[in-house]
């Protein structure tokens, strides 16, 4: 299975690049997902409920990120198990670029699924797999994004408050566990796609 697209994100390509490497905005946004594990730099591992046509069931995947070019792009390979109701297989690319106050996010997902999810049948799920992209971005819009209308006028808005400013109590992250982190939400993304085909 093949996919594309593109989506446009109502936040800067730096705040979109930062949302999709924290696994807290994916694990909200990914349909399904239970948790997202970091297992080292650049691999995660996910658990997700998915359900396809007649087949549910609860899948455990790894995801690994490479050709990590922050903010503008990386690569995802995952792997994914739902036990009897089969397996997903395959990568991503994924590239942001900045148009305006926005971040155009492209994506190409080559993906294969065996088992019960193989025989299912292509259009249920294609049908499938295109509504648990649009759940996301979705949601991952509502999280991120501004409002359109206030970042085409470049004012805020008086009816909300101010961002809170960071707690110096924090600790720091590093910009590469970052990117591991939007990389592995991608990936997250990817197999919950992949999961649904």
């Amino acid at each position: 299975m093949e996919m594309t697209g593109e989506q446009l994100i109502h936040a800067s390509q730096a705040d979109t690049w930062a949302a999709l490497n924290d696994p807290e905005v994916l694990k909200a946004c990914v349909p399904g997902c239970e948790s997202i594990d970091r297992v080292s730099d650049t691999e995660y591992v996910v658990q997700m409920t998915a359900r396809v046509g007649p087949v549910s069931a609860k899948f455990k995947g790894k995801l690994n990120l490479s050709n990590m070019n922050p903010p503008h792009s990386y690569s995802i390979a995952f792997e994914g198990q739902g036990g009897v109701a089969g397996f997903a297989k395959g990568g991503a690319d994924v590239s942001l670029t900045p148009e305006g106050h926005s971040t155009k996010l492209a994506y190409k997902v080559k993906a294969n699924v065996g088992g019960k999810l193989a025989q299912i049948g292509s259009r249920l799920v294609d049908a499938a797999a295109n509504k648990v992209a649009n759940d996301f971005f979705v949601s991952f819009n509502e999280k991120v994004g501004k409002p359109q209308h206030a970042a085409e006028e470049g004012h805020h808005d008086e009816h909300h408050p101010e961002p809170v400013p960071r707690d110096p109590d924090l600790p720091q992250i590093s910009n590469a566990s970052l990117s591991f982190f939007a990389a592995g939400a991608l990936v997250v993304f990817v197999v919950a796609l992949i999961t649904l085909l």
